[in-house]
């Protein structure tokens, strides 16, 4: 191969460039992104950049002097805009038309926007660095502020901006936050938690009109409660950004779907990060998608293995796990945790800072959460690693 392009200047997509270059390569290497960055770290984005702890600096992976060790042509701030698998034709938004002989689709996920707020201003989503800059520059007129979503990315704003003083409201479809995802004896406790910390929560409730003239001045929710707030930041969800490979011939289903090895069904094109599916042995050979911070990174070495190794590269598997920090508490977890799944305490106690909860599913352990209990949570990783039985469990977590 004499070009590879990696179209998205992401987490994956860096990590990728890194790889291909540390396991020989010596052409030419493109790095395309759609945001007029280089790659950063997006998980202090609702967390240290939107309090002000960090400067916008801290949040880059790289000085611009290890970019070019790299010999890395970054085009930054130009967006794909289709493939041409037959002719190896990356299609820019330009017009452009950029050669490959490797192509790998990084291109992440875009975060869904609230469609009844519509043309209003004061309504951000936060995906992205200028996102989360935008967020900070009007938390100066100290707004009330409602978030619409009660997921990870919701919570940290509240908490965040709690932390700052500010008036916050959240509203959440569910009865309590993180229900679907953690079950409901750590979602009660995430709720207390944001509660002692003065956060107004809405639950079982989800927006029906958003008014203002011509920028936000409440929520009406479909109950008929009117929340007045002058910022709104929504935590609804991503959604796989594709739209640029649809009619392309790759294979998509919520995602790019690859398989084992992080290869497309079109020759040289593989995938990293929150745009892929594949059948992830590490789970029993389900076809997921993990948007973790963590396998962003393994992700980007693996498709660089697939690229210049072909069918000889290993299968790719990982152990989803993600963390999320909340006023003082560090919550980590690690497995594949279904609504449906038996949580068990088997650490601590819920109502206090440090905990850890087991989840099981037909007489095995699907993942472990924990609160404040790093060393517990080493030892969780390394037992789901190994799959040992629940009694095992119960010891090696106590």
């Amino acid at each position: 191969m004499q070009t590879i392009v990696i179209v998205g200047a992401s987490l994956a997509g860096l990590r990728c460039a890194q790889a291909l270059r540390k396991r020989g390569f010596a052409g030419r290497l493109v790095l395309l992104g759609a945001e007029p960055h280089a790659p950063y770290d997006r998980p202090p984005l609702s967390k240290q950049l939107l309090s002000g702890d960090w400067p916008e600096s801290k949040l880059f992976f790289h000085a611009r002097e290890q970019h070019a060790a790299l010999e890395l042509e970054q085009r930054l701030g130009q967006t794909a805009a289709g493939l041409d698998p037959r002719e190896r034709k990356l299609l820019l938004a330009s017009g452009e038309r950029l050669h490959y002989d490797g192509l790998v689709i990084a291109t992440g996920a875009r975060p869904r926007s609230l469609q009844q707020a519509a043309g209003l201003a004061g309504v951000h989503v936060l995906r992205s660095l200028d996102d989360a800059l935008a967020i900070r520059t009007a938390l100066g007129a100290k707004p009330r502020v409602a978030v619409v979503g009660a997921g990870f990315i919701g919570l940290e704003v509240a908490a965040s901006l709690r932390k700052l003083g500010l008036s916050v409201s959240v509203v959440e479809p569910q009865r309590l936050p993180l229900l679907g995802l953690l079950g409901e004896q750590v979602a009660r406790s995430v709720w207390q938690l944001h509660v002692d910390h003065g956060v107004d929560f809405h639950l079982g409730r989800s927006v029906a009109a958003v008014e203002g003239a011509g920028r936000v001045e409440r929520l009406v929710l479909d109950d008929g409660t009117r929340l007045d707030c002058e910022l709104v930041v929504v935590g609804i969800g991503v959604t796989p950004e594709t739209r640029w490979l649809e009619g392309s011939g790759v294979a998509l289903d919520r995602g790019v779907l690859c398989d084992a090895k992080l290869a497309t069904n079109v020759p040289d094109v593989v995938a990293a990060g929150d745009v892929v599916r594949w059948p992830n042995a590490a789970i029993g050979g389900e076809v997921t998608c993990v948007e973790h911070w963590s396998n962003a990174v393994e992700q980007g070495a693996a498709a660089a293995a697939r690229l210049l190794d072909g069918e000889a590269a290993p299968a790719f598997s990982h152990l989803p796990y993600f963390w999320s920090d909340q006023y003082d508490r560090k919550l980590q977890c690690t497995g594949q945790v279904r609504p449906d799944d038996r949580a068990e305490l088997v650490n601590g106690a819920l109502d206090r800072p440090a905990f850890a909860v087991m989840y099981v599913r037909d007489g095995r352990v699907t993942g472990v959460l924990t609160s404040n209990a790093p060393a517990v949570f080493l030892r969780a990783r390394k037992l789901l690693a190994e799959a040992r039985s629940v009694d095992e469990a119960r010891k090696t977590l106590a």
